[in-house]
């Protein structure tokens, strides 16, 4: 059962992961020490799972960023799974749903043309439905 603290220590860590423990503690009014073990035992439990970085895709050279509906035409879903293995530099995520569709994909691409090309390989293992996105 998490506690106000706990929850002072998750809300501070989703602004800033890499906040050292003495600033950490002196936000919620511990000192470092108590704060590194509060985050310890959080990480411990399973609440905190991983830490992560927000990458801007435009200043790395990714000007179109497409989420991706995915309609698989059998339920051997391994081609396209196998697939994806070879189009990392493009695959954001790809998340198994529920819903009309089967997975979303959210993929990056320096150009339209790089988008296009990925598209004509991927209709060869599903169907799919696309939307690029306009504004974060």
């Amino acid at each position: 059962m998490l506690d106000n603290t706990d929850r002072q220590i998750l809300e501070e860590l989703s602004k800033n992961s890499r906040i050292s423990m003495k600033e950490l503690g002196e936000k919620i009014h511990l000192s470092g020490p108590a704060a590194s073990a509060r985050v310890e035992k959080l990480e411990n439990s399973g609440i905190i799972e991983d830490y992560t970085i927000n990458i801007n895709q435009i200043k790395m050279g990714y000007f179109v960023h497409a989420m991706i509906n995915i309609f698989t035409k059998s339920t051997h879903h391994q081609p396209y799974l196998s697939f994806l293995k070879t189009q990392e530099s493009y695959v954001i995520h790809n998340y198994k749903i529920s819903g009309d569709s089967c997975y979303i994909l959210e993929c990056k691409f320096p150009s339209n043309e790089e988008l296009n090309e990925f598209l004509i390989r991927l209709n060869e293992h599903v169907n799919y439905t696309l939307s690029i996105i306009i504004n974060k």
